[in-house]
């Protein structure tokens, strides 16, 4: 079968579709790693560059990564182990205090589609939990949201902490967020700024290649 009709099924958030399809190509015997990286993986990252041109807004790329999520969570269990940990893992979060996670879930979906592995802390987040899971995950890229300009300072409160613990040595930390600007990255340490999801994946991928 081409693999690419499931890229195409996700472009167009079919979702019942997209399942039938990675059935098909599994009872074909195609491997789950090539499904993954020629199909799903191509199909959300058409969705993330729709997004950034602006011809997709959030509804869409939720709904694309449903369709997404379908068919990766039928092929998880043939992956190998280290599959999605190739790139590199990331930890992301929003931030205490903030209960907004429609941005963090798209990049999510977008970081994982680009075969990194996440861990996902959810939403209002304690800087104890931020600090717990770089500790424990070792991490290679800290990624923190805020929606609200009332929560964005608890970022800097994270990146201090980090800092003060002595667990930023080869950390990268990545914000992002409607009211987060680069200029407010700098003047907190942070290590870069994601202007949306699009721009969030490029980023972290320039700071794991740098």
């Amino acid at each position: 079968m081409d693999i690419s009709s499931i890229k195409a099924s996700i472009v167009l958030m079919c979702d019942d579709q997209v399942i039938d399809l990675v059935e098909r190509a599994l009872k074909e015997n195609v491997p789950a790693r090539e499904i993954l990286e020629h199909g799903l993986i191509p199909g959300m990252k058409e969705v993330g560059d729709r997004f950034k041109k602006k011809e997709y807004y959030v509804p869409e790329v939720l709904l694309a990564s449903e369709a997404f999520y379908a068919g990766f969570n039928m092929i998880k269990p043939l992956l190998k182990a280290d599959t999605t940990r190739q790139r590199g893992k990331i930890v992301i979060g929003v931030v205490h205090g903030d209960i907004h996670d429609i941005g963090k879930n798209i990049v999510k979906v977008l970081v994982e589609a680009a075969g990194f592995h996440v861990i996902d802390l959810g939403k209002d987040v304690p800087l104890e939990r931020f600090v717990a899971a770089v500790r424990d995950e070792q991490p290679d890229i800290l990624a923190l949201s805020s929606l609200m300009t009332t929560s964005m300072l608890k970022m800097k409160e994270i990146i201090r902490t980090l800092e003060q613990q002595r667990l930023r040595t080869r950390l990268k930390v990545i914000i992002g967020g409607a009211p987060v600007t680069g200029e407010f990255a700098q003047n907190i340490n942070a290590d870069a700024y994601g202007e949306d999801a699009a721009d969030a994946v490029t980023t972290i991928e320039n700071l794991l290649s740098g």
